[in-house]
């Protein structure tokens, strides 16, 4: 998406914004630039940023309503189930780079997005866009800044238009990992698109394939992503190419046992004062698990008068038997019921002797 396309989309995403009632500290003009910055953002927007100084431009034309901006407890503030980022993985230290910029600068000075709450006596607001704003300053009001204050814009926007445009934030920012965005992806394709990949590639500007390989990144399960320490490593491509390798029935048992062992190994390190291993590193001892297992020979092949494959087992489990039966084989149905029944004779015995 071009940063026009793109700024104007925001923009749009926010026109029907309606005012609501402000506080003390509530404001309707967008915050300053820092000094020296040209009136751009100084780190981490990228041109969603540039799209809300867009949106908030047009506020100020008249061409849309007015935008509210307020600042907020975050206690006061969850965050929206919708949201792609996984809130467990925020720490101090991944988002020391925010709090020493919100410090420096005396306050956060670029907006969250959020919209009003009316379900939960416990929270007004709920964060669209700017969790790690909010990790921020949450954790900057308990550690000796109590008067800090979290800087949100008002939005008034439905599941659906909340989800894109969390989405173009989300797609200019490099610490939201493609891991994330995929699960995003995933949970959001039943709740506003029916299912019907095209659709949701047509309203978030994708193309279908893309977004078909980032469905399928999303079905990376949890116990492999622990693996990695950061996920911000493990790419798009190579995670496609695990996600594939999971899918291999003979590789996927192999493929979990070496993610079990590198988390081990990666909490060891941990204790020992070492930095975790790298995600290229990790990667590569997960696509190397199971490959002997793709190699390995059938568990039972039976061939024809012909001295051709006609029957094979691929693979064998409490839940049963895969059986493959080959083309052009020669074999007449008198032989294909002799050569199943020695297949299944073989594989009982085999977990007899198991």
């Amino acid at each position: 998406m071009s940063g026009g396309k793109q700024k104007d989309y925001l923009a749009d995403l926010l026109a029907d914004d309606q005012p609501v009632s402000m506080d003390e500290a509530a404001t309707t003009e967008p915050s300053p630039p820092p000094s020296g910055t040209s009136g751009r953002p100084a780190r981490g927007g990228g041109m969603a940023l540039l799209g809300r100084e867009s949106a908030l431009a047009r506020v100020a034309s008249g061409d849309v309503r007015q935008v509210t901006q307020l600042r907020l407890d975050p206690a006061r503030v969850r965050i929206w189930k919708g949201n792609a980022r996984i809130q467990a993985r925020l720490n101090e230290e991944n988002v020391r780079d925010l709090i020493d910029t919100i410090i420096a600068e005396g306050g956060q000075k670029v907006p969250a997005i959020v919209r009003r709450v009316n379900d939960d006596a416990a929270y007004d607001y709920e964060v669209i866009a700017g969790t790690r704003r909010h990790f921020a300053i949450s954790w900057l009001r308990t550690n000796s800044y109590p008067d800090m204050t979290f800087l949100a814009q008002v939005a008034d926007l439905d599941d659906e238009a909340a989800f894109r445009l969390a989405d173009i934030e989300n797609r200019a920012r490099k610490d939201v990992s493609e891991i994330e965005r995929a699960r995003n992806y995933a949970s959001a394709l039943g709740q506003h698109y029916g299912g019907k990949q095209r659709r949701m590639a047509e309203r978030l500007k994708l193309s279908e394939g893309w977004l078909s390989k980032m469905l399928k990144v999303a079905t990376l399960p949890d116990i492999v992503l622990a693996a990695f320490a950061d996920l911000g490593e493990l790419t798009l491509n190579p995670a496609y190419k695990l996600s594939q390798a999971l899918a291999d029935e003979r590789r996927h048992k192999s493929i979990v046992g070496a993610a079990e062992r590198v988390t081990e190994e990666n909490g060891q390190r941990a204790q020992d004062g070492q930095p975790p291993l790298g995600g290229t590193v990790v990667l590569a001892r997960l696509m190397a698990a199971g490959e002997a297992d793709k190699q390995r020979p059938k568990l039972y092949e039976g061939v024809s008068r012909h001295n051709r494959p006609a029957l094979s087992v691929t693979t064998a489990s409490r839940q049963g038997l895969t059986i493959k039966v080959h083309a052009a084989s020669g074999a007449d149905e008198d032989e294909m019921v002799a050569l199943f029944r020695e297949a299944l004779a073989s594989h009982e015995y085999k977990t007899e002797v198991e």
